[in-house]
């Protein structure tokens, strides 16, 4: 059973991601693209936090005490069954877990135009869902 300190701290480590992510913000994404260091730094941090959003979701899933999902995916469609989170946010969700399959098993070469909207305009996604969440525990 998850319990709310556990859900709490997988929203402090969602927002600690988010937080590292927003010093790559300022660089271009030619620099992103050119710097090995940048460009391995913003992959990581970004699997990290979608990974850590999943963990969250997930972990969320339980302490409401709603079926169990049997995908990262379906956490947030469950959600959004519950009337928890809205169809928009759980379909821009579901699609950074496929982005973060794709960061995790390096299927080829990123798209870095996709990485660089990700990093930009899709944490927003994430930032949302954390504020839904910690709205619905205090």
């Amino acid at each position: 059973m998850s319990t709310l300190e556990v859900v709490e701290n997988k929203i402090s480590a969602v927002r600690k991601y988010l937080k590292i992510l927003e010093n790559y913000q300022d660089h271009s994404q030619q620099e992103i693209e050119e710097s090995i260091h940048l460009r391995g730094a913003v992959e990581r941090y970004l699997y990290l936090v979608i990974q850590a959003t999943i963990d969250l979701a997930s972990s969320y899933v339980t302490y409401k005490d709603l079926r169990k999902p049997t995908t990262m995916r379906e956490s947030f469609e469950i959600l959004a069954e519950e009337d928890i989170i809205s169809d928009e946010l759980t379909q821009n969700l579901t699609q950074m877990v496929g982005f973060r399959n794709i960061i995790s098993h390096d299927y080829g070469e990123l798209d870095y135009d996709i990485v660089y909207d990700t990093l930009q305009n899709e944490l927003k996604n994430i930032k949302d869902f954390v504020t839904i969440v910690k709205g619905q525990i205090e």
